[in-house]
């Protein structure tokens, strides 16, 4: 049965859609609600009843990037160990090499020091819900006898780090050559290899 989304919802993604492509090509500091709701199509108030002010909007714009590549609870509900940790890589490569996080990224660190608030927000509505998401699941992998992580965050985060790799690194940098997507995905897929062989997933 097809669930349909209410008026509300539909606003809110409409919302939600705008800020993300307000946020991804302008500083902070200059996207205000006004621009968020006529973007959006909907009035100022609207924005205000949905998301109470600007920081809140940022958070959930940054949330909800996550959830677009389906890095979610559900992603780690598969019975195979090896194929959830090679889709999670494989998404967590999307989400990262992304033109809108490279450009969220960058905004935060040009802001840091004059709205470090604004890195805090960043770092608690992305990183660290993807980080967290992901020690659980390997903090249940070890329980269940099929992994031996005695520190789950740390290799959660090891893991994360590790997939970035070169690629996200010349992106950054704003490299005019990147790595060819061949020899990136034969890295991602080496990562999960050396992942699997050092905490002895099964």
């Amino acid at each position: 049965m097809i669930q349909t989304r209410s008026r509300s919802e539909v606003k809110r993604q409409q919302i939600l859609d705008a800020a993300s492509e307000l946020f991804v090509s302008h500083s902070f500091d200059t996207v205000s609600m006004d621009r968020v709701a006529q973007l959006a199509g909907v009035s100022k108030q609207t924005v205000y009843s949905h998301f109470g002010n600007k920081e809140a909007l940022f958070e959930a714009a940054i949330g909800g990037r996550c959830s677009a590549y389906q890095i979610n609870e559900a992603l780690f509900s598969g019975e195979d160990v090896n194929t959830v940790l090679q889709q999670f890589a494989q998404l967590f490569s999307l989400l990262i090499l992304s033109q809108e996080a490279l450009s969220v990224f960058r905004t935060c660190i040009a802001q840091s020091l004059t709205h470090p608030q604004l890195a805090e927000i960043y770092f608690e509505a992305g990183p660290e819900q993807v980080i967290s998401l992901f020690s659980e699941y390997l903090a249940q992998l070890t329980a269940q006898g099929k992994a031996d992580i005695s520190e789950p965050r740390f290799a959660a985060v090891q893991f994360l780090k590790m997939v970035q790799g070169e690629q996200r690194m010349r992106k950054e940098l704003n490299l005019a050559v990147l790595l060819a997507d061949a020899d990136h995905q034969r890295y991602v897929q080496s990562c999960v290899d050396m992942f699997i062989r050092a905490y002895q997933v099964r």
